[in-house]
C-alpha cells in the first residue's frame, strides 16, 4: 500500500517538471542544483547489490526497461519511463528480469562519494567489509 517507490512524493514532483514551449517540450529534472548524474546499466537476468548510503538521495528513471526496483524492502517491476525515489539511508537495488540490457537514469542529490556505499547483499562478493569475511593476506610478489 501507500507509495513504496516514492512515485507520488513531493520530491518527485519537483524533480520532473514538464515544460511544453510551443510544438515541442522538455522535462526538467533539476534547476541550478549540485547533483551527480549517471546512466546505470544492468545486464540481462542480473541485479546490482542491495545497498544503502547516508549522504545522498537518488531519483531513478527507467530509460530501457522493465527494471526490478527495490526500495526499503518493496520490489516493483517498473516499465520504461517509470520512476522511483530512493531516500538516503534506505536499502535499494536494481535488477533486470528481461533479456535485453536495462538502462536507468540516476540523479543523486547530496554529497556523492562511491565510498559511501554499504553493500548488504552482493551476487559478486563485493559486500562491505563489515558484512564480508576478511580476505586472506597475500604473501610475496607485487600486486
Amino acid at each position: 500500500g501507500g507509495d513504496p517507490l516514492g512515485l507520488r512524493s513531493g520530491r518527485i514532483a519537483k524533480v520532473g517538471c514538464l515544460v511544453l514551449p510551443g510544438p515541442g517540450g522538455f522535462e526538467q529534472f533539476v534547476h541550478n542544483e549540485a547533483v551527480t548524474v549517471k546512466i546505470i546499466t544492468v545486464a540481462p537476468r542480473q541485479r546490482l547489490s542491495l545497498q544503502r548510503h547516508t549522504q545522498r538521495d537518488e531519483f531513478w528513471q527507467v530509460i530501457d526497461g522493465p527494471a526490478d526496483v527495490e526500495v526499503a524492502g518493496h520490489t516493483n517491476t517498473v516499465a520504461t519511463g517509470g520512476r522511483a525515489w530512493v531516500p538516503r539511508g534506505s536499502t535499494h537495488r536494481l535488477g533486470n528480469p528481461g533479456t535485453a540490457t536495462v538502462r536507468v537514469l540516476e540523479i543523486a542529490f547530496g554529497h556523492f562519494d562511491e565510498d559511501d556505499i554499504e553493500r548488504l547483499v552482493d551476487d559478486y562478493d563485493r559486500a562491505s567489509d563489515a558484512q564480508a569475511p576478511a580476505a586472506a593476506p597475500v604473501s610475496g610478489g607485487s600486486p
